[in-house]
């Protein structure tokens, strides 16, 4: 056996033992219910902070990002924002739904909602979009690891076995131990994420021959770009390095003029990854805390200020320095999806140790995501079907049963339509987190609007829904005229747009019943009782949207085009200044920092994310619902 499998093989029994050894841990901790599917509420701060960080960024941040920063430029690096829009969505909503969590006692999302909004409508919808987005993106996560592997053993393992052998680990400690067992394998997965990207841009940058040689390549690629490019930027730049406009008219077959990353695009794609946090699966985590502190320092500290500097510094050096690699003859081609894959390759002859732990850190990446899916989903399969409709007398033991074995249901799932049908997986895939923003109505309406109706959060979610299929690449399954992105509008800016219209339109039409309003003011009156919202805080609310409409606007929305040549030309290398980058990665970096601000700002100085004592929340529930 070759060294570099030699140091494969070592490292990944390693990582399954520490899998393995919190797989036993957390099913001798799950004595009840609660304990298997919210680790007995009693999630500690640093615990949540990692996991909720690794949970955030699965393996399409580790292979996937820097992949698609090879093929498409730094207009697809405008993603990289999602290190802080994910968590924007916790901002908003994750301390009011630990509020309401630990007042009602809600182990699912379904509950909460079914007991806001009443009726079972929203609980079925909400399983149905925690299906939607768990089998597609559970999907993706797996057969990332299965190419993965079937690249570092040059063939020898199958994608197929690879995928389904990687995937039995997690099955095993993800059904034995629920949801804590998860959150503490997170917490090395985070680390291991983070570590491995940081140490693939330093390859990058050591095979480009240094920093020098770095920028010089990437130069050289542009002014190559530019004399052989056909699909230039409407202004005549190169699409690696400029937006090729705010908004573009497309028609269904046709391609966009210099790619399809224009500021409208870049804002929408952002608004699909805010679905991560705003999914069923997040309202568990939020439930599972022993308090609200992990809360802003999950968002501002380690995924805005250590996420975001990784991925606007080292997942765009292995994106673009891939193109320096190819020049150099050190690599021959690559792709989106293998370019990681070959970057740790070239290791496996002088450094096959380091090579065995960047693979690892790529399955921790890929793990990450796919284990706490398959955990939350397989809670609200059991809580709202199970208990609600067939066994409403299910004991701690049924229910900790038929969690387990919804695991092994989804996780099949999964498997199956990875297997059988790359394209489609993809596809659905891509569906995931567009279909998880969908949630932000209902959620709007428990946290904030109590005028928004059960029949409005339903119709709307179920427009939302639609729009998002027919607008995606699954567009193509229904032969509608308009083709995926129209406009160069993602998916999840077309789904929230119809989703808002209808929920808007239909609550104002049906109202509510007057037990409906009742119930519901209660829990807004609650809510405002432990909100923090001070009077001198309530006066800073213009000032906290204006800085945010124009961070989305202007940094990766519309506007950010402007960013194309406002510190150098994009077509002329020599003015690129400091440090030989270009104009939009200068940009980038700029709205990077205004936006670790603004997340600051929103949950320390606004309050959005300050901590609640535990005992102050339920003496406020006590006094208000005896």
């Amino acid at each position: 056996m070759s060294p570099k499998l030699v140091w494969l093989m070592t490292f990944v029994g390693l990582y399954w033992a520490y899998c393995l050894f919190w797989g036993i841990k957390g099913a001798r901790s799950a004595r009840t219910s609660t304990d298997y599917f919210l680790a007995g509420r009693s999630i500690g701060m640093w615990v949540f902070v990692l996991a909720a960080t690794a949970t955030s960024f699965s393996g399409w941040t580790f292979v996937g990002h820097p992949g698609k920063i090879f093929t498409d430029g730094l207009p697809y690096a405008f993603a990289s924002f999602y290190a802080l829009t994910i968590p924007f969505t916790g901002v908003l909503f994750l301390r009011r739904q630990w509020v309401l969590g630990r007042a009602f006692h809600y182990i699912t999302p379904g509950e909460m909602y079914s007991d806001y909004y009443g009726g079972n409508a929203i609980r079925l919808l909400t399983v149905l979009v925690a299906f939607l987005f768990s089998v597609p993106y559970l999907g993706v996560q797996l057969r990332a690891s299965g190419d993965l592997f079937n690249v570092l053993t040059d063939g020898l393992v199958s994608v197929n076995f690879g995928m389904f052998a990687l995937s039995a680990v997690v099955v095993i400690y993800v059904a034995s131990g629920g949801l804590r067992s998860v959150a503490y394998v997170d917490c090395v997965q985070c680390i291991l994420l983070a570590l491995g990207i940081c140490i693939l841009g330093g390859i990058a940058i050591h095979f480009s021959g240094g920093w020098s040689g770095f920028v010089s390549g990437m130069a050289d690629y542009v002014r190559t770009d530019l004399a052989s490019n056909g699909n230039l930027t409407p202004a005549g730049h190169s699409p690696a390095v400029a937006i090729p406009g705010s908004i573009q008219m497309v028609s269904a077959g046709s391609k966009a003029s210099g790619g399809t990353w224009t500021g409208i695009m870049c804002m929408t794609y952002m608004f699909a990854l805010m679905g991560i946090q705003s999914s069923p699966a997040f309202s568990m985590w939020a439930f599972s805390n022993k308090t609200s502190k992990p809360f802003r320092w999950q968002q501002v500290a380690a995924s805005s200020v250590v996420i975001g500097i990784i991925l606007f510094t080292f997942t765009i050096i292995q994106g673009m320095g891939g193109h320096v690699l190819i020049a150099n003859g050190v690599i021959e081609s690559a792709d989106d999806k293998n370019l990681v894959p070959q970057l740790i390759n070239l290791l496996s002859a002088s450094t096959p140790w380091l090579m065995g732990l960047l693979a690892v850190c790529a399955l921790a990446a890929m793990q990450s995501t796919g284990a706490a899916y398959m955990s939350t989903f397989s809670a609200m399969v059991t809580r709202d079907i199970y208990k609600r409709y067939i066994n409403p007398d299910a004991s701690d033991s049924a229910q900790k049963f038929g969690g387990r074995l919804m695991v092994v249901v989804v996780t099949v799932a999964a498997l199956v339509v990875a297997a059988k049908s790359t394209s489609a997986i993809v596809m659905l895939g891509g569906l995931a987190v567009a279909y998880g923003f969908q949630m932000y109505p209902a959620l709007m309406g428990v946290c904030y609007f109590p005028w928004l109706t059960r029949k409005g959060v339903v119709a709307g979610l179920a427009a939302g829904l639609i729009a998002v299929t027919l607008t995606d690449r699954t567009s193509v399954w229904f032969g509608v005229p308009w083709g995926a992105y129209p406009l160069t509008i993602h998916s999840a800016g077309w789904g929230i747009l119809f989703n808002l219209v209808v929920a808007l339109a239909v609550s104002k039409l049906s109202g509510d019943g007057e037990d409906d309003r009742d119930r519901k003011e209660k829990r807004h009156a609650f809510l405002q009782a432990v909100s923090g919202m001070t009077p001198e805080r309530k006066k800073k609310i213009s000032l906290a949207w204006g800085l945010t409409l124009i961070w989305f606007l202007v940094g990766f929305g519309p506007f950010a085009t402007i960013g194309n040549s406002l510190f150098s030309d994009p077509n002329n290398p020599a003015t690129w200044a400091p440090f030989g980058l270009p104009s939009l990665w200068v940009w980038q970096l700029l709205f990077l920092a205004y936006g670790i601000f603004v997340m600051w700002f929103l949950a320390f100085q606004m309050g959005l994310s300050e901590p609640v004592k535990p005992e102050e929340v339920e003496r406020i529930h006590r006094e208000r619902f005896g």
